[in-house]
This record gives structure tokens, C-alpha cells and sequence, in this order.
């Protein structure tokens, strides 16, 4: 076969793959959950692709999914404590981050309400943010362009704009400065 070209089938396209039966969707899934943490919404969605598009193939994963459960390789529950931990230690990520990225990933909305209520409770979210200002080295602002900079990076980790506003007073940003920013569009890039 020469350099560049590849195995099409006649249509132009890849060759569509046979669809798993029950057995092999299991070791799939297994194979799935050993390489990276799953939500049950996750790991539904993957495991559709390789099944039959009809009640067959939606019955097999409904069947993977209820076996896994059952010996708790699958927990959305775990998965939600597990992930925000990890989010709130080596990202600094304040709670509406966190629920975002968990809402994206199809956990369920009260297992995210528990999940932050336990981990958020005894950690102040000033305190969070000035430990995500640390370790994304963010400096004092000089000027309305820095300000917003920084304040986008902040809305974008998670923190509201009552958290926000103190840390900028406490580097005395100028009033003048705080005002404009106040009414900069923040969803604009930079």
C-alpha cells in the first residue's frame, strides 16, 4: 500500500463495525471503566455506538449497565464525590465550575446538589479563590484590561462575582477600574 492512502470500503467511507453482542459489551464497558472514571450516562453513550440501533441494542446496555451497578464498577454517586475532590484539590475550581462539568457529564441533579453541599460546606469560596490566584500565579492588575482578564478567569473557574469583587479591593485595585469592569460584557473574549 503506498504512503497516504488507506482501506475504504466501496462506499468512500470507514466500514461500519458489527455490533457486540451481551458478552462483548461487558468486557467493553469493563475496558472502558479501567482506563478513565465513567458516569452511567457516559459509558451509556459509548456503549450505544456499538450495538444495534434498535430495543436490542438498548436492552443490552440497560443489562451491562444494571450488572455493573451491581458490583459497583459503576457509581455515579462515587464518580461525583471522586471527581469533585479531585477538581477542588489540584484545580482550585469553585462549586458552579464543578456542577457544570458534572451537569455536562449527565449526573443526576441531586447527586450533585448532596455532592457539593458535603464538599464545598467547610471550605470558603475566598479562600479557594486565592489558592486558585496562587496557583495560576495571577498577579495584581494594572490596568482595566488586566482586571477583566483576571475577573473572566475567575468567573471561569467557578466563583461568583461576590468572591471576586473582595480579592480585587483587597490587591486595591481602583474603584474606577472595579466600576468598569462591573460592566464589561465578561463572555467576550479577551
Amino acid at each position: 500500500m503506498a504512503f497516504g492512502t488507506y482501506n475504504r470500503s466501496k462506499t468512500g467511507g470507514k466500514r461500519p463495525r458489527e455490533p457486540l453482542d451481551a458478552a462483548a459489551l461487558y468486557e467493553y464497558a469493563v475496558r472502558s471503566l479501567g482506563s478513565k472514571m465513567r458516569t452511567v450516562a457516559d459509558l451509556k453513550r459509548l456503549m450505544r455506538r456499538r450495538v444495534e440501533p434498535d430495543e436490542t441494542g438498548e436492552a443490552k446496555v440497560e443489562a451491562v449497565v444494571l450488572r455493573l451497578k451491581e458490583l459497583r464498577y459503576l457509581d455515579d454517586t462515587r464518580y461525583a464525590s471522586d471527581y469533585t475532590r479531585l477538581r477542588v484539590e489540584n484545580e482550585k475550581f469553585g462549586r458552579r465550575r464543578v456542577q457544570q462539568d458534572l451537569i455536562q457529564r449527565g449526573v443526576h441533579e441531586q447527586v450533585i446538589g448532596k455532592t457539593l453541599d458535603a464538599a464545598y460546606a467547610e471550605l470558603p469560596e475566598a479562600e479557594l479563590a486565592r489558592k486558585y490566584i496562587e496557583r495560576k500565579r495571577l498577579h495584581k492588575p494594572t490596568n482595566e484590561k488586566e482586571t477583566a482578564r483576571i475577573v473572566r478567569s475567575l468567573v471561569r473557574a467557578g466563583f461568583s462575582m461576590g468572591t471576586i469583587f473582595p480579592l480585587l479591593k483587597a490587591w486595591k485595585v481602583e474603584e474606577s477600574t472595579l466600576a468598569a469592569v462591573a460592566e464589561i460584557d465578561l463572555d467576550t473574549p479577551e
